[in-house]
């Protein structure tokens, strides 16, 4: 099974060729400028560098939140182009599960975490069970002290919430938390393929046309309607 899997939930932005159990082609960045910019530009030159066509897949990933608002959305309306014009399945995964996958065969407790600005993370944990991604706290967005208050055994955490906040965490934990190395601070495409993989071969696919991204933070928007 090949997939096209992208991520745009964050600063950094990943795309991947995943055919199987291989990675064909995986292209990530991290900078300031806009996903837009660049986003088909690395679709392209990785199904280029794999050698592979838009029309040679079987179906497209892509993570669906929490993460940048204007992110995810520009990663989610890519794939509902791409999917419509060359009619093939999605499947959308959670930005924290992939932030969690690179940690499937360990036996702790896995804490993803992105941050979200304003002094809170977005945050959830997860146990793996002979590979399989188990939640142990559901996604939320709260302080980091908050997310880590009910935590009494070796925990590792993953994502650039993790590096902003890992004095408070080291202060609240001690060497109890285990702080992933640099390479899986960041979402990687192949990681969005790998958690999606398992639903292409059961079927269950999600519906392109009515996806949307699950924020779980409220824009600003939104709160000054509400008000």
């Amino acid at each position: 099974m090949r997939i096209l899997a992208l991520d745009t939930a964050s600063r950094a932005c990943s795309v991947a060729v995943v055919e199987d159990d291989v990675v064909m082609a995986e292209f990530t960045v991290n900078h300031r400028d806009t996903h837009s910019r660049f986003l088909m530009e690395m679709i392209d030159r990785v199904l280029a560098i794999s050698r592979f066509t838009l029309m040679d897949m079987d179906g497209l990933a892509v993570t669906i939140g929490p993460g940048s608002f204007t992110g995810l959305r520009i990663g989610l309306s890519a794939v509902k182009g791409l999917a419509m014009g060359a009619n093939l399945p999605v499947v959308g995964v959670g930005s924290l599960d992939a932030l969690a996958f690179p940690f499937s065969h360990s036996d702790k407790l896995v804490c993803s975490m992105m941050d979200a600005r304003r002094h809170e993370v977005y945050t959830a944990r997860y146990r793996f069970d002979g590979g399989s991604l188990i939640i142990q706290a559901p996604p939320d967005v709260t302080s980091p002290e908050r997310a880590v208050s009910d935590i009494h055994e070796p925990c590792i955490f993953a994502g650039d919430g993790a590096v902003v906040y890992r004095d408070r965490l080291l202060g609240m934990l001690g060497d109890q938390a285990v702080f992933a190395p640099i390479c899986h601070n960041q979402i990687r495409a192949s990681a969005v393929a790998a958690c999606a993989m398992p639903r292409f071969t059961t079927g269950e696919v999600n519906d392109a046309a009515a996806m949307t991204p699950c924020y779980i933070r409220l824009s600003d928007a939104v709160k000054m309607v509400k008000r």
